[in-house]
């Protein structure tokens, strides 16, 4: 495993912890669709977050959020809607989420969360 895919999953193992402690049950990790893979998806009552999990260990290329390029929110979009469509048991509610991640595993990370990012 690189180190960028070592950053990745320790991202999304905060990310997850997260949600967790906000009362979110975790409903999928890394899932794949032809779309592209969804980091994180979490449920609460009657709502679903679709989460797109961005780490990085510097600010020296900016926040993490930054590298979600409009061409990956399209991605995102279209993977989402596609879980949907082959999930139709989830109904309720649902948006997109983005959680930014800085810091270093084994350091206390500083996390944004982004609601409603597309």
């Amino acid at each position: 495993m690189s180190h960028n895919q070592q950053i990745g999953r320790w991202g999304e193992n905060v990310a997850a912890d997260f949600f967790s402690g906000q009362g979110f049950v975790i409903a999928g990790r890394n899932v794949r669709t032809p779309y592209g893979e969804i980091d994180l998806i979490v449920r609460r009552d009657n709502l679903t977050v679709f989460v797109e999990v961005k780490a990085r260990t510097s600010s020296l290329f900016g926040p993490p959020e930054v590298a979600i390029s409009s061409r990956k929110q399209e991605h995102l979009h279209a993977a989402v809607e596609h879980y949907l469509q082959e999930h139709t048991e989830l109904g309720g509610d649902w948006r997109i989420d983005a959680l930014a991640v800085e810091g270093k595993p084994g350091y206390k990370p500083v996390i944004t969360h982004f609601e409603n990012v597309i």
